[in-house]
């Protein structure tokens, strides 16, 4: 019996330069074995339901665009009892999982892997009842990523998010909240804070922390508390730039269960797109949950 693949697509991501490369995608898939089913994503949740709705009837699920497309694939495959490998070809602004997984980035070579590469076991992030790829963040800038229209990050790329971002620091809030991770509580007014398994945000590296592993069963948590003035706000902005993240305003670690608990509703983002407002959330390091077709 023939194999078949799922191909799905962003058309609007990055500057729609997948739509240049359709015919190579099918045409791999089709050298490789597979009859293809290809699906243009047409509003946001699509993916979710494409792939959710198709459980059991695809061998590969092979899917283009930024990391909120990838969010969406990976969060429809959650929902599957049988969870099938995903290949991704990496065409958003920032690509932020994309360089984790070293994927290629050049477009013939990122096709091939996502068809051919080998299978990687990853981590996924439960959220409440949500699921997110590689970050869950509150606070500061948070917002930026889903509010930053298209268009803008199609042509400056990451750097929409900073400039957008530059327009809020006259009106930094923080939230009172209780963390409690892998059973160590603290507390604190936070401005920023932020559950990743990734080597990047926002194309920066390295701002996750050090010894990052995608596959460990554990997350990098990091918060940032708020600054009393901008001599404090000038050393934040120093330590995340330098890597530095064990000061007296900032702390790193290491967690696979964290709850967060605040008295109002905050809003959060997962993978750069609106998660919700939440007093109470409850992350949790599903581990070795997704195979990515990977170099």
């Amino acid at each position: 019996m023939k194999k078949k693949a799922l191909f799905i697509f962003n058309p609007h991501a990055g500057k729609g330069q997948i739509k240049t490369r359709l015919l190579d995608v099918v045409d791999t898939l089709t050298k490789d074995g597979y009859d293809v089913t290809v699906h243009p994503t047409q509003s946001r949740g699509d993916a979710v339901t494409v792939v959710s709705e198709n459980e059991g009837l695809y061998d590969l699920c092979v899917c283009s665009g930024g990391d909120g497309t990838l969010d969406e694939v990976v969060t429809g495959m959650m929902q599957c009892e049988v969870r099938v490998p995903i290949g991704y070809i990496p065409t958003g602004s920032t690509n932020d999982f994309a360089n984790s997984l070293k994927l290629p980035k050049k477009a013939a070579l990122a096709v091939e892997t996502a068809v051919r590469g080998r299978a990687f076991l990853c981590d996924i992030g439960r959220f409440n009842e949500d699921v997110f790829v590689y970050i869950a963040a509150f606070g500061l800038f948070t917002d930026v990523s889903y509010e930053t229209k298209q268009e803008v990050k199609n042509v400056l790329g990451h750097m929409a998010y900073i400039l957008e971002g530059m327009k809020r620091l006259s009106s930094i809030k923080s939230y009172h909240m209780t963390v409690t991770a892998d059973g160590r509580q603290m507390e604190g007014d936070y401005l920023y804070g932020m559950v990743t398994n990734s080597h990047s945000v926002g194309g920066f590296q390295n701002i996750t922390g050090k010894n990052v592993e995608l596959n460990d069963g554990l997350f990098e948590v990091t918060l940032i508390k708020r600054p009393r003035n901008a001599v404090e706000l000038n050393q934040i902005m120093a330590a995340l730039i330098g890597a530095n993240f064990d000061t007296e305003l900032m702390s790193s670690f290491k967690a696979a269960d964290i709850i967060f608990e605040t008295q109002e509703a905050i809003p959060w983002t997962l993978d750069g797109e609106f998660g919700g407002e939440h007093r109470r959330v409850k992350v949790h390091n599903e581990h070795h949950a997704i195979q990515f077709l990977v170099p």
